[in-house]
């Protein structure tokens, strides 16, 4: 039903910047100010830039996108620069392709991509708030790794975890991350 590519130099970083808004405005509308809900097309750019971003499409309509990155080595949260692991952001479907599985294809795409690289586990965030996306992720075998304050927002987030391969129990967990240094 979709066919998922990697994001090319031709593609509009506009029109993946308008399925982000329109795709995070449900969370915008619950208070959760995510990047993606106003993000410009510059800083869309910037999210993609070095990741390994796919683009879903549904004949010629994009549909949705994930970005994985490996190790984000200058990231504010400790989990995120874990070099045995990979990062998962921008996850999205348009509102008018929720609910038909799309978003579970981009997330295999992602998790696939991230073992080729040889990652241990692949990390996300997410709005502590937005309960069912925490159980969205746990139903997919994530688990809550710590909990995050991003310096620019208001709401608490959760760093999740998923194992791609077994974790010796010392690298399984870290207690806690502060991305306000």
């Amino acid at each position: 039903m979709f066919t998922l590519r990697p994001l090319t130099e031709t593609d509009s970083i506009e029109q993946l910047t308008d399925l982000l808004h329109r795709a995070y405005a449900q969370l915008a509308a619950m208070g959760l100010r995510y990047t993606a809900v106003d993000q410009s097309p510059d800083v869309t750019r910037r999210r993609v830039q070095g990741g390994h971003c796919l683009l879903a499409w549904r004949q010629k309509q994009l549909a949705g996108t994930v970005t994985v990155h490996r190790a984000r080595l200058n990231s504010p949260c400790l989990q995120f620069r874990q070099p045995d692991g990979a990062v998962l952001s921008q996850l999205a479907v348009a509102p008018e392709w929720q609910g038909h599985g799309l978003g579970e294809q981009l997330l295999d795409a992602a998790e696939n991509w991230a073992r080729s690289q040889g990652c241990a586990a692949i990390r996300l965030d997410t709005a502590q708030d937005a309960v069912h996306l925490v159980r969205r992720y746990q139903r997919r075998g994530y688990r809550v790794e710590a909990p995050l304050q991003w310096p620019d927002k208001a709401y608490r987030s959760v760093v999740m975890i998923k194992s791609l391969e077994t974790l010796p129990p010392s690298a399984a967990r870290n207690d806690s991350c502060s991305a306000t240094s």
